[in-house]
């Protein structure tokens, strides 16, 4: 029976308690996307927690220091007819062997490198360097929302789709927390009210709150609640099938990859998405050509090449980014593995995207080069590469509010898109 904690109220969600259950909603949704507003430019920003190795995954092949300074671990210099060897990219990069399918984007101009990148403040914390990024105030942990929620505040218009920003996670990410309206979904095929019995009991107690509660926000939410459900149940995510032979891995990150696309093509007014995938702490072990990191690569490059396959020439419109919450140590360690490091490499893939390219000041791996003797040293702030993707892509203006008290570098990256 729906009792009197129907809905709690958390942050920008409203919950509903239903038996053991809670199931998360949006708080203030507003009418379904226009036409025009629904094939929009779209901004997918995909999450690599547990700070990922840039110096494995965009390899610097042609600085002997590399080698000197991972003698177990580093990726053997490309040499045509080889496997197991770094694919080059420009005659001094190149990427993990693992990441082929990222290899034929590259060669297709629809993906960008921009390598020694991150956020500038130096912790080493897990927590709070995930925190730092998703908030864009590297340093300052009393900010309340992510920079993501900053920039839907300040493009919010009256005719914004119920599904504008959403996340394929459990629970709604730090990135998109803040006042404006975002979704969690996990699972599509299962957004709603459980069985069939809890559905009717639910919209029924919604419906009795549309029509008759005294109390404004209830009466909104519950209806806003009913039309994201049946919007949706709408679209019937259950029957998608993806187009042009793309084949999505069946883990976590490929069905949200896949999730992510049937709610483009599903022209729902979707404009920011959010996936991750974890896993990249590889203090022991981490492998070289094969091993750990080589098996999560091949998931994140399969699952994003499968994504650009199936929109076919829907990616005109979207633009999608990798971050980390840092890099690892520039010298492997004792157990065959990385330690928590600083600058990293980002990947940049769409259709608008001026691919082929591996951009950043290169700052060196000589160890007076190394950020603190030890770390690949920054020098790209990773908001100026939003910045550019913000601006140049989805037309952002008034970046200062996205990002507070940062000057960004509008000169830095005017040949990304």
């Amino acid at each position: 029976m729906i009792n009197r904690r129907f809905f709690l109220k958390s942050g920008g969600l409203a919950v509903v308690a239903l038996g053991s259950g809670l199931l998360p909603f949006p708080r203030f949704l507003v009418r379904a996307a226009t036409e025009t507003r629904a094939r929009g430019k779209k901004l997918v920003v995909v999450f690599q927690r547990g700070a990922a190795d840039g110096l494995n995954i965009v390899v610097p092949h042609g600085e002997r220091a590399y080698y000197d300074l991972r003698p177990s671990i580093a990726i053997p210099r490309p040499r045509r007819g080889a496997e197991g060897r770094v694919l080059d990219l420009d005659g001094f990069f190149g990427l993990h062997p693992a990441l082929d399918a990222f290899k034929r984007l590259y060669d297709e101009k629809l993906l960008a490198v921009v390598h020694a990148t991150g956020s500038p403040d130096a912790t080493r914390s897990h927590f709070d360097a995930q925190d730092f990024m998703e908030s864009g105030t590297p340093g300052l942990k009393s900010t309340r929302d992510g920079w993501l929620n900053r920039y839907l505040q300040s493009t919010h218009h009256d005719d914004e789709s119920l599904f504008r920003a959403v996340a394929a996670t459990t629970q709604l990410p730090r990135i998109l927390s803040g006042s404006a309206p975002s979704l969690a979904i996990p699972d599509l095929a299962r957004f709603g009210f459980g069985s069939h019995r809890a559905a009717g009991l639910a919209k029924q107690g919604l419906e009795r709150l549309w029509a008759g509660s005294d109390d404004p926000l209830l009466a909104d939410t519950a209806r806003e609640t009913l039309d994201a459900v049946d919007t949706l149940k709408s679209v019937d995510p259950a029957q998608y099938g993806p187009e042009n032979n793309a084949h999505y891995p069946g883990n976590d990150f490929g069905r949200g990859m896949l999730q992510i696309a049937q709610l483009i093509k599903a022209d729902l007014g979707l404009e920011i998405a959010f996936v991750e995938i974890g896993g990249w702490d590889h203090h022991v072990n981490e492998g070289g050509a094969s091993g750990s990191l080589a098996n999560l690569l091949r998931q994140l490059s399969t699952g994003i090449d499968a994504f650009v396959r199936d929109l076919g020439d829907r990616m005109q419109d979207v633009v999608l980014v990798t971050l980390s919450e840092f890099g690892r140590t520039a010298a492997e360690n004792g157990s065959r593995g990385t330690d928590h490091g600083h600058a990293n490499a980002i990947f940049v893939i769409g259709g608008a995207v001026k691919g082929g390219k591996v951009l950043g000041e290169w700052p060196g791996l000589q160890r007076e080069q190394l950020h603190e003797g030890r770390d690949l040293a920054l020098t790209t702030d990773y908001r100026d590469v939003m910045a550019a993707v913000l601006f140049g892509h989805l037309g952002a203006r008034g970046l200062d509010r996205v990002f507070p008290g940062y000057s960004i570098d509008s000169g830095g990256f005017e040949g990304l898109l």
